[in-house]
């Protein structure tokens, strides 16, 4: 465990408070109730791996990239968040960089929550996200509906996201699992708990699943403005979504067929290994000087000599009620 007092640690926990914790975390338990394992519990592959924030972060960003390469996600996106910039209430074609911000301190709210958060917490967090997916539903220029309910919809949406975490967990965590599969297997828990079924539980499965959606991918014009040289301008600094550096990190971790789709071409082999190895050392430097966040060593206390809890499925019982987005932000 770092030092707390450091300079970097006291400025990177300032600014987590501010800008995410005293607005994204309201409500989240992770000190009681005593004993409670949560969904995951002590020695879990979700605890080691997610305790890692640098990593958790660039496997989600990551994990939205290669997300958006559904067109209907672009879309969703598009028509239902924060992510579009609209002048006057209509859209510009652009990213609304505060609405990134936004989305991403939401998915770290989430994967933090659902980590190390008790039960109840975690459940909360599951129910909130159903039922804001049960809000985003419409229909494409092309006429084609989209409906963020649809089981196909949900596993595309899965794949990505544990594929995210654990690419980035693998190729830059400084001492990644020997067993990914172990992470792979325990993280079906979150997704069945926002509806999935029928998900991938290994790391081959994964890659195959998102491979397989490959005939209903495309490069929206949404996509497009928003990646590859179209960033060159970008205000965003380089370690925020949007920016030219992220959009690198994230499209030099996407699987080979991937990086065709969004015409990403690796720098030079030296280049390549160079850029690699500052993001790594950037990551994990970031992390030796903070450590874990506080929630974490919040949960270790909870759970103090509980074992990682056994896999019990999460999967909704009940139909949720139907809420507005208005009464979800209210009560979330």
């Amino acid at each position: 465990m770092p030092p707390r007092n450091n300079l970097i640690a006291k400025r990177f926990e300032q600014s987590f408070d501010a800008d995410i914790r005293s607005r994204f975390f309201k409500g989240l338990d992770f000190a009681g109730p005593a004993g409670d394992p949560g969904w995951f519990g002590p020695g879990s592959a979700v605890w080691y791996v997610h305790s890692h924030l640098p990593t958790l972060i660039l496997g989600l960003v990551s994990a939205a990239y290669i997300e958006g390469l559904d067109p209907s996600i672009s879309w969703m996106g598009y028509d239902h968040s924060r992510l579009a910039e609209r002048v006057d209430g209509v859209p510009t074609g652009n990213i609304d960089p505060e609405g990134g911000a936004v989305r991403l301190a939401h998915s770290i709210s989430f994967f933090i929550g659902t980590a190390y958060g008790s039960t109840e917490t975690a459940e909360k967090l599951a129910r909130t996200v159903r039922a804001m997916h049960h809000t985003v539903k419409g229909t494409r220029p092309d006429g084609l509906a989209y409906d963020a309910d649809d089981p196909e919809w949900l596993r595309w949406n899965y794949a990505t996201v544990v594929w995210g975490l654990a690419t980035a967990h693998e190729r830059y965590h400084r001492r990644p699992l020997h067993d990914i599969d172990r992470y792979y297997r325990e993280f079906v828990r979150v997704g069945e708990a926002l509806g999935g079924t029928d998900l991938p539980a290994t790391k081959a499965e994964t890659a195959e699943c998102l491979e397989s959606y490959l005939p209903r991918l495309a490069l929206t014009p949404i996509k497009a403005f928003a990646t590859g040289p179209n960033l060159r301008d970008s205000k965003a600094k380089p370690w925020e979504p949007g920016s030219e550096f992220m959009d690198w990190a994230a499209r030099d971790m996407l699987p080979r067929w991937a990086q065709k789709l969004a015409l990403y071409r690796p720098p030079n082999p030296v280049a390549l290994r160079l850029r690699r190895t500052a993001l790594w050392t950037a990551l994990n430097g970031l992390y030796e000087a903070t450590g874990p966040l506080p929630e974490y060593r919040q949960a270790q206390t909870r759970a103090a000599g509980k074992k990682a809890s056994p896999f019990i499925s999460t999967a909704p019982a009940t139909c949720d009620p139907v809420l507005t987005r208005e009464e979800i932000e209210a009560t979330a």
